[in-house]
């Protein structure tokens, strides 16, 4: 028991008695963290402050430099004058803390997708700060939550799965490959743009940046990148962590310029186009390390990886990729002048499930109907609530919630929680906007009429979309639908892109193999060296159309409006989605509707290329009665 009292000398003063005692951490010198680049005296000043200053003069003699320690083994010490295995002992545990990224005490998290995951200090001193917990109150799905009950998880959990992602590939590869002269410094900046590369995220995530904003402020190219880099600064200065960072090893601003390059590409755009090495964080030979967190190139990376796991989780959808598969056949491999991450050959197959996956969960999930109407239906509420809502920003300035996105004190008070907000409200300037979003609650929402396509990708403005809703309520349909009256502002046209990642590219074509027997040769892989069954296309749009009222004839009107305009703009034949009659071939039709188009009929249109002639029906059951005989070719 004598040994467990506290010294005399550690007693502590009455006010010191109060304080919350801090965990003793030993920092790692500024010196420590890039030693690749140390000369001679570095290296011998480094072994001195080890305690091993006698064998300096061994080390002077033999010229060994900050980049040779790195690959001194016991045989190698013995070899040049090093007698004694004690000594080489010390010395191997000296060195390897170089190149050890745990020097200092993580903290660890339990996350329901990943297990526990360990997160270096200086993360946490990023995680603690009132702009990445403000993370704690976007949805990472926006709308979806209010589709699916289990997609509660926000972009806080997000990030710190990707922050941890991105250190256990970019550690893998240094473990696989120590001939890459991957720092500390490197792991801990690549961690770091993991963990903050969605901190410019706005209410309800992409409906913000992509629905919000380009109708608030149409004159404006932003996207939530743009606010993730301004918010990264204002983060490390309004925290004051510039001191720590360089506490921790970091070379500031090269590391800052870095971090921020790694989550939105070069940061001098106009300069990147006319050079061959636009970064300005990393030299070209370290270009691998831009493809972990958002890999620009044929987007493999940690963000996917993570998204994928954790929304297949919360959504309730199986989830076929696995990427700690990945993770096992990452390499780094010389293109054309430049190092790229690399994947055995064998793994091309998955890489296609990969992108597969990808698509299932916008078309599944991402860009469901419902899902995208409430989100059109919030933005419209966020439209009308603008100018009302006034957010205190730097200097005092207030600012609305479009304009919120100009300054970074304003925009970290800006959460999902302006819905309720909203809601909640009893300002009469609010009325419109809190009618939409009760509507939401009481599920009082617009109705989708279908969905159609254009045979070739339409280039889409807002402009476009004002005329389209212009056409489809002046679209007449030759029988019925005139004793409804529709206005333009009835009806709602949402554009749908679906593709694999690169628009209408094959991201595998961007990808790069090794073989087994070469593992540092470079190969691609074309479709059809892989299978038949994949995809002829990798993009397409859909036009959904919706409904904003929502009574029986009002419905049925609408409905033959957007059959009619489909017909007019000679887009493909309509998946309707309300009211609709089934025909004896197993069509579905809107009733009343003719003519139609000849290649709509139901001769299985498309599957052999090859359009079918129309198909008499000769009736159809429409509330128990039966129609007259109409030859219709739906």
């Amino acid at each position: 028991m004598e040994n467990r009292k506290r010294p005399r000398e550690a007693v502590l003063t009455p006010d010191e008695s109060f304080k919350t005692p801090e965990k003793r951490m030993s920092l790692v010198p500024v010196l420590d963290s890039d030693y690749m680049r140390w000369g001679v005296e570095e290296a011998c000043r480094y072994l001195r402050r080890e305690g091993l200053g006698e064998w300096e003069g061994t080390f002077r003699a033999q010229k060994i430099t900050g980049v040779g320690l790195r690959y001194l083994k016991d045989a190698d010490l013995e070899k040049i004058g090093i007698e004694y295995l004690g000594d080489r002992l010390r010395m191997l545990h000296s060195l390897r803390k170089l190149w050890q990224i745990e020097a200092e005490p993580n903290k660890v998290f339990n996350d329901p997708i990943h297990g526990h995951v360990e997160m270096h200090p200086l993360l946490i001193k990023i995680i603690d700060t009132p702009q990445f917990q403000r993370l704690r109150n976007l949805k990472q799905l926006g709308g979806a939550y209010f589709v699916f009950p289990g997609a509660s998880h926000n972009r806080f959990e997000h990030c710190i799965g990707v922050g941890y992602l991105a250190g256990q590939l970019v550690q893998s590869l240094n473990e696989r490959q120590p001939e890459l002269l991957i720092s500390r410094r490197d792991i801990l900046c690549v961690q770091i743009a993991g963990l903050c590369h969605d901190l410019g995220h706005g209410p309800f995530s992409h409906m913000f940046d992509g629905m919000f904003i380009p109708k608030a402020r149409p004159g404006i190219s932003w996207k939530h990148e743009t606010a993730s880099l301004a918010m990264f600064d204002y983060l490390v200065n309004d925290n004051g962590l510039k001191t720590v960072m360089e506490q921790h090893g970091l070379v500031l601003p090269e590391d800052l310029d870095f971090i921020k390059e790694q989550i939105a590409g070069p940061l001098d755009t106009n300069a990147a186009q006319g050079q061959k090495w636009p970064y300005k964080g990393r030299p070209e030979d370290k270009s691998f390390l831009y493809e972990i967190v958002a890999n620009k190139r044929n987007g493999i990376d940690v963000d996917k990886w993570d998204y994928f796991a954790r929304d297949c989780h919360h959504l309730g959808i199986q989830n076929n990729f696995d990427y700690h598969r990945f993770l096992k056949f990452a390499r780094v491999c010389e293109v054309d002048g430049q190092k790229h991450i690399c994947t055995r050959d064998k793994e091309v197959g998955n890489l296609y499930d990969m992108f597969h996956t990808r698509n299932c969960l916008h078309r599944r999930a991402y860009q469901h109907k419902v899902g995208n109407i409430i989100e059109t239906m919030i933005t419209e509420a966020f439209l009308k609530a603008d100018k009302h809502i006034q957010i205190a920003g730097s200097g005092g300035k207030l600012f609305t919630l479009s304009t919120a996105i100009d300054d970074m004190e304003a925009y970290t008070k800006l959460t999902d929680n302006v819905f309720e907000q909203i809601l909640n409200s009893s300002s009469p300037g609010l009325a419109e906007a809190r009618k939409i979003l009760r509507n939401i609650i009481c599920r009082r929402l617009y109705k989708c009429l279908g969905q159609t396509q254009a045979d070739k990708t339409i280039i889409v403005t807002q402009e476009i979309i004002h005329h389209w809703e212009e056409d489809l309520a002046e679209s007449f349909p030759q029988t019925g639908a005139h004793d409804v009256s529709l206005q333009p502002e009835d009806f709602v046209v949402s554009i749908i892109s679906m593709d694999y990642g690169m628009k209408d590219k094959n991201p595998i074509n961007n990808v790069h193999f090794y073989c087994k027997n070469d593992l540092a040769k470079a190969i691609q892989i074309r479709k059809n060296q892989v299978s038949k069954l994949l995809p002829e296309q990798f993009a397409e749009q859909l036009i959904r159309v919706y409904c904003k009222k929502t009574d029986d004839r009002s419905l049925e009107a609408a409905k033959k409006h957007f059959v009619q305009w489909c017909m007019d703009m000679n887009f493909s034949k309509p998946q309707m989605s309300v009211v609709c009659i089934h025909t004896q071939d197993g069509d579905i039709i809107a009733p009343e509707l003719t003519p139609l188009k000849p290649s709509w009929s139901n001769n299985n249109e498309g599957e052999n290329g090859k359009g079918g002639s129309s198909r008499g029906v000769n009736c159809a059951s429409v509330n128990g009665q039966k129609t007259a005989k109409t030859k219709l070719s739906f």
